[in-house]
């Protein structure tokens, strides 16, 4: 019959785990910086040690091989992203409110907890990993498309085809977390700022259709004083010539 672990033994592997899953989270993060820097291909785990100011020995304790590690980086990406779309479904009513937690959400995590991996490439994993990632990503990407059905249908998102739409956000919001931090002085209030005016305002400023309304009726009005005047002018000429005759 086996004794049972003592107390103090059981806080001191309880101890060590933690220390070990708070290392391998560390790796993760200087992970996506890098690969996401240099790429998959030119990212070694030499660069990922000495960044840490580690051995390289010391990662494949961790991770089996680079790729290993990389498959890391990807769940640990979606986890992160997951965690902010459901935050976003539970605490927010309306599609657009639901969208903009959503990004100011993947702002804040970014610049708290470092950047998410750039999930536009997966090929370098083995077929089973990307079966895996792809699903997933597949699976994230459909609760964005319902955050813009859901505001195209209570009316706080103007009409649009959502699946491109999420494309060009998920895009954007990859790149950035790619480049943001080489901008001086960068703050998520400002990145929301630009957001804010690019993709939920609009590039074009907004007119009211009273005010165009009323433009064009000046406009309609000037024509056709214009043509009276002309008209009027070519009138008294014409006058004129026969008087003189």
């Amino acid at each position: 019959m086996k004794t049972p672990p003592s107390k103090a033994k059981t806080r001191k592997n309880l101890s060590k785990s933690r220390k070990s899953g708070k290392r391998r989270g560390e790796i993760i993060r200087v992970a996506i910086e890098i690969i996401n820097r240099k790429s998959y291909a030119q990212a070694t785990m030499v660069d990922i040690a000495a960044e840490l100011d580690l051995r390289d020995a010391t990662l494949y304790h961790y991770f089996y091989d680079k790729r290993t590690l990389a498959y890391a980086c990807h769940r640990a990406s979606l986890e992160r992203a997951q965690h902010l779309l459901e935050t976003a479904d539970q605490e927010e009513k309306s599609g657009i409110e639901k969208l903009r937690s959503f990004i100011r959400g993947m702002l804040l995590e970014s610049s708290r907890n470092g950047p998410l991996l750039y999930l536009g490439d997966i090929s370098y994993l083995d077929a089973a990993q990307r079966k895996v990632i792809q699903t997933w990503t597949d699976r994230l990407r459909d609760l964005l498309v319902r955050f813009l059905e859901e505001g195209m249908a209570d009316g706080t998102i103007l009409e649009c085809e959502s699946e491109l739409v999420v494309q060009l956000l998920l895009g954007m919001l990859i790149w950035l977390g790619r480049w943001a931090s080489s901008i001086p002085h960068i703050t998520v209030d400002r990145l929301m700022s630009a957001i804010e005016s690019f993709s939920f305002a609009g590039m074009e400023k907004p007119q009211p259709i009273r005010a165009a309304k009323l433009r064009r009726h000046a406009a309609t009005a000037k024509d056709a004083h214009s043509i009276r005047t002309a008209s009027a002018r070519k009138s008294r000429v014409a006058t004129s010539r026969i008087a003189k005759n």
